[in-house]
């Protein structure tokens, strides 16, 4: 099979411009950093709260750092398996990569977590919702840089985000949720979270992007697997750019947002000495000093980033390509995956579950995902009463053209998954606050 096809758009594309010099991979990177959906990742909550100040991480930055270790990745699988012809045929442009790591949480609601809880509660009954579904849905349906397609990426493209390649329809199970009380923002986060997958909604443009696939090749690559009684479905595969990618996010997440937390005090040395008490082998096992980079990470600013440089660096250089596992695969796009070797694997977990333990599941972050779940359900709920009159001119146009209740309640979601932190809440102040308003007032 030609890597062609992997080049073509949904819509075939009108000829370009004249002395436009370049590939479809940079069509494909320009497309994204020019969207308006790219910009309100500056707006938008990574773990810490976006008041807190200017120094710590919001989606944009975060997903600036995973694109540069997402090429970093991909320079070093270039170096590491140059004689193997099948692997460096198959390794994708570092223009694709870059837009993939740039790309892969513009699906993400306002309020992290807390707004995709919210969402995916009120959407229970139409279709669900999930994050990285989302991120397909704009890219190939909500973007402005066509009338009906998003962006109109390359296919290569998509399947580079297609983290999750199957339906909610076919991962999601209803005892997997807890109850849902009266006031339903008052539901336990934990046990609400929505399936990893796309939503029903995008099959057409998933069956697009696996076209190319052999129907055996198709039905491995996108079964769901039983992951335990009151537990959705999960796939168990993805694709060899989403690996790139996802080692990239989980780098950048283990090690930056571990970065945030030391520089904000949530993980003290305590903290870290107590966790690493009886595992301080894992950094032996992966060349590093444990006491040299516990010095380094808890002393002065310029110290600190020597340590999680040094930390990126060698969670770059563990990367290898290998089999996938998908049965019967012959396409390399999904025959091949990158992987971290065992060890670093291991300490990179350990790390992430620190951040998760002291950081993420911390009193005050819970508290602040709390309130923009709240906010979001209460949002959708006052909308949902009466959309033709609360919900802005091109909300509304999209909410008469639905063609049922299940497109019509998608329309609402959309807008609302689509709002920065910042505008959620100055459009919540705007329906429940009582202080006077104006028609003039903008948000």
């Amino acid at each position: 099979m030609t890597m062609k096809i992997w080049e073509e758009r949904y819509i075939a594309s009108a000829p370009y411009s004249e002395n436009d010099v370049r590939n479809e991979w940079e069509r494909d990177y320009a497309r994204l950093i020019h969207s308006a959906a790219f910009r309100r990742l500056q707006s938008k909550t990574q773990v810490l709260g976006l008041g807190e100040s200017d120094f710590y991480r919001t989606r944009l930055t975060h997903s600036m750092e995973v694109a540069q270790i997402g090429t970093g990745i991909l320079r070093w699988l270039k170096s590491k398996h140059a004689v193997d012809t099948e692997i460096m045929a198959a390794l994708p442009r570092s223009a694709l990569m870059n837009t993939i790591c740039l790309a892969h949480d513009i699906g993400h609601p306002p309020f992290g977590h807390g707004g995709e809880v919210a969402l995916n509660v009120c959407m229970r009954d139409h279709g669900g919702f999930e994050g990285n579904g989302q991120t397909l849905r704009i890219l190939s349906k909500l973007d402005k840089y066509t009338e009906k397609n998003g962006m109109n990426p390359t296919r290569r493209m998509l399947l580079g985000i297609l983290k999750y390649p199957a339906a909610y329809s076919q991962t999601v199970q209803l005892d997997a949720y807890g109850k849902v009380p009266e006031q339903r923002w008052l539901c336990k986060a934990k046990e609400q979270h929505p399936p990893k997958c796309y939503l029903d909604d995008e099959k057409e443009i998933v069956d697009f992007i696996l076209k190319p696939l052999t129907p055996a090749e198709k039905a491995a690559f996108t079964e769901a697997f039983p992951k335990g009684e009151g537990k959705h479905r999960k796939t168990r595969y993805k694709g060899l750019d989403t690996s790139i990618m996802e080692l990239a996010d989980d780098i950048s997440y283990s090690l930056h947002d571990l970065e945030d937390a030391i520089a904000l005090g949530m993980v003290t040395q305590a903290d870290w000495n107590e966790h690493f008490e009886s595992t301080q082998a894992l950094f032996t096992d992966c060349g590093r000093n444990y006491d040299e980079t516990t010095q380094e990470l808890f002393g002065r600013s310029h110290m600190r980033k020597k340590a999680i440089g040094g930390l990126v660096h060698k969670f770059i250089t563990s990367t290898y390509v290998t089999d996938s596992g998908v049965p019967g695969a012959e396409t390399s796009l999904i025959k091949l995956n990158a992987k971290m070797d065992e060890a670093t694997e291991q300490l990179m977990e350990s790390i992430k579950n620190l951040v998760l333990v002291k950081v993420i599941k911390s009193p005050n972050v819970q508290q602040l995902e709390f309130k923009g779940q709240k906010l979001v359900m209460e949002l959708f709920d006052a909308l949902k009463s009466d959309p033709e009159r609360l919900l802005p001119a091109d909300g509304q146009k999209r909410y008469k053209l639905a063609k049922n209740e299940v497109e019509q309640m998608r329309a609402i979601c959309d807008f609302i998954a689509g709002m920065t932190d910042e505008y959620a809440t100055r459009f919540y102040e705007k329906l429940y606050y009582p202080h006077k308003g104006s028609i003039f007032d903008r948000l």
